[in-house]
């Protein structure tokens, strides 16, 4: 037999038996031959798509110890609860550790008694951890190095860690041990910085579908977004798990402080928050149900909890990849999810003001415009939110029937004329003034401010009369969207007009505007979005799961970790529908790996044994 056909047969094997799972998904085998084989790759692969598995089964089949690189402590924690959990032998090294407890790792480490060990960028660069890589790899060995969330070398990308970038050293220190370099997150020129900057040009990619179809993606036009988002929970969230993310440290505290106050189980978390009470309120989130984060992105990367229903952003991101990585963070157990989104022209206007104001370089700051330009592109989308998302990262794709715009196409008007309206009211009042003063004059108002200026004498005074308030704000958005007006941050952002918008004003070139929704639901459960595992269960089936889930919650406190590291949703799901009496019937349940049928088997059987429905199959 040929080696790579050993070699995907023995990671078959554990896959089934370590991890409980009957087959790989996408990529997942072919990733996992090419690192067992001693090749370099790197992996996009979409949150919640089983990039783990492509590292931890090539650690647990090479020789010696897999070393992942990981950027943050949580993470860290999570996945060797999980690898414990399913009888894999894992550690961490970290800041949280005493001397005497990092002393034992490495010890087990050098004895060859630790499959994987999870360390951070700074710690694993210290002369004193290479030269303990070093005698680890001349003993029993060094299996491969894995680099998570491998975006953050990237100083174009969300996350950029400074630290990352002196990973490349690896190869040139260790050239025989392979790397696997693995993000969810990255546009080509992310990915060419990854490859460039990680010393990866003779590396294999491996390329993911981006797509997560069971995800709803739905932007709607800010008016008073924490009493939109309250509605949004109360309609389709009450009692989920969900994250909701804030620009400022301020607002996540007052939102957080609103929801509790309208029964909402939300906690804040941003990083001027002490230590001690953002890691308990992160120890919360992930540890019981239906809890809801308001928090800065300070929070989510590599936040493992498949059971969140939604991530909502009352703030835009500063670009697309942000939003994407944020958003994934929902439904990782591939079961309906939610992604929402409130933004208006004057979330443009800060973040345009934060970019020019930053002390970056001139080609950062238009990088970071044009990221921006593309967000606006995708809130402002007349068509299919995911096809515009896919395209952003090179994949073709066709209209979801699972986001806003395809479940209620929005109407587009010939709005030429209104258009020709503002840019002139923008030129007539001296490109000087945002959008609320300019809507003003058009509107004819006579406000303090319009008359001190004298903007009531202007040609364009109240010629706007015939179009309300809440639209006009939404043509200035668009234009701004279109590139026809810019804002100006050396004037407290003005709005100027551009080359583009000489051709609009002298009817040269027309202009399509998007009719602005009437704040219509979309619900989940619309075309394109099956019902989850959950909703599919009768109702004795449902109430045999709601014992397994009383009994999961249980068995996770007493062993200190969050519930679905005992088992995801789903696995339960299953378990309730088909009611197995036996061991072997049991570990047949994807997600029932050896380790976990041995420690949870009979008592689950009990369980099931013991039903009050009497039902003893699906």
């Amino acid at each position: 037999m040929p080696q790579a056909a050993v070699a995907t047969r023995d990671a078959l094997a554990v896959l089934k038996e370590v991890f409980g799972y009957p087959a790989f998904r996408g990529p997942q085998a072919d990733i996992i031959s090419h690192v067992l084989g001693g090749g370099d790759c790197l992996v996009l692969m979409p949150t919640g798509g089983g990039k783990s598995l492509c590292y931890q089964i090539p650690a647990l089949l090479r020789r010696g110890a897999g070393i992942v690189v990981s950027p943050l402590i949580a993470l860290m924690q999570d996945q060797v609860c999980a690898l414990l959990e399913a009888g894999v032998k894992a550690a961490f090294l970290n800041s949280t550790q005493s001397s005497q407890e990092a002393a034992a790792v490495e010890s087990a480490l050098l004895k060859g008694e630790c499959d994987l060990v999870y360390v951070a960028p700074e710690r694993l660069m210290t002369s004193r951890f290479l030269n303990l890589v070093e005698r680890l790899q001349a003993g029993v060995g060094v299996a491969l190095f894995a680099i998570d969330e491998a975006h953050c070398v990237s100083q174009w990308g969300h996350d950029f860690r400074p630290e990352y970038i002196q990973l490349s050293m690896l190869h040139e220190r260790f050239p025989a041990v392979p790397r696997i370099a693995l993000t969810a997150t990255a546009d080509p020129q992310t990915r060419a910085e990854i490859i460039e900057r990680l010393g990866l040009a003779d590396a294999r990619t491996f390329i993911s579908s981006f797509d997560r179809p069971n995800i709803l993606y739905r932007i709607v036009e800010k008016a008073n977004a924490r009493a939109q988002l309250l509605g949004f929970l109360r309609a389709e969230h009450a009692g989920d798990a969900g994250i909701v993310y804030c620009l400022s440290r301020r607002k996540v505290e007052e939102t957080a402080a609103m929801l509790a106050d309208e029964g909402v189980r939300a906690l804040p978390y941003h990083a001027g928050m002490d230590a001690q009470t953002r890691a308990a309120n992160q120890a919360r989130f992930l540890r019981e149900d239906g809890i809801v984060m308001v928090a800065t992105i300070a929070f989510g990367m590599g936040i493992d909890k498949p059971d969140v229903r939604f991530v909502a952003h009352l703030d835009l991101p500063k670009s697309i990849e942000g939003y994407y990585q944020e958003t994934g963070r929902a439904g990782r157990d591939g079961e309906p999810a939610n992604a929402w989104m409130t933004y208006g022209l004057g979330d443009v206007v800060n973040h345009r003001r934060m970019i020019e104001q930053s002390e970056a370089d001139t080609q950062f700051k238009r990088v970071a415009g044009a990221k921006l330009d593309a967000l606006l592109g995708l809130c402002e989308a007349t068509g299919c939110r995911r096809v515009r998302l896919l395209d952003y990262f090179g994949e073709a794709s066709e209209p979801c029937g699972n986001c806003d715009v395809c479940l209620d196409p929005p109407q587009v008007w010939d709005g030429t004329v209104a258009a020709q309206k503002a840019l002139s009211c923008v030129f007539r009042t001296g490109q000087r003034f945002g959008a609320v003063h300019l809507i003003d004059v058009l509107r004819g108002k006579e406000t303090d401010r319009v008359e001190q200026w004298g903007h009531r004498e202007l040609s364009t005074f109240g010629i706007g009369t015939d179009i309300d308030e809440k639209t006009w704000r939404a043509v200035f958005r668009q234009l701004v969207a279109q590139n026809l007006l810019v804002v100006d941050h050396d004037s407290f952002g003005s709005l100027k007009l551009t080359e583009a918008s000489r051709a609009v004003l002298k009817g040269e070139r027309s202009v399509h505007l998007r009719k602005m929704a009437e704040g219509k639901r979309s619900s989940t459960r619309k075309a394109g979005s099956a019902a989850s595992s959950v909703e599919a269960l009768t109702s004795g089936q449902r109430e045999r799961w709601e014992r397994l889930r009383a009994w999961r919650a249980d068995t996770a406190r007493e062993h200190g970790v969050p519930a679905y590291v005992v088992f995801h949703d789903a696995t339960l799901a299953e378990i309730a529908r088909q009611s197995p009496q036996t061991l072997d019937a049991l570990g047949r349940i994807s997600g029932i790996g050896a380790a976990k049928l041995e420690r949870y088997g009979s008592a689950l059987l009990d369980l099931l044994g013991d039903d009050p429905t009497g039902q003893t199959s699906a």
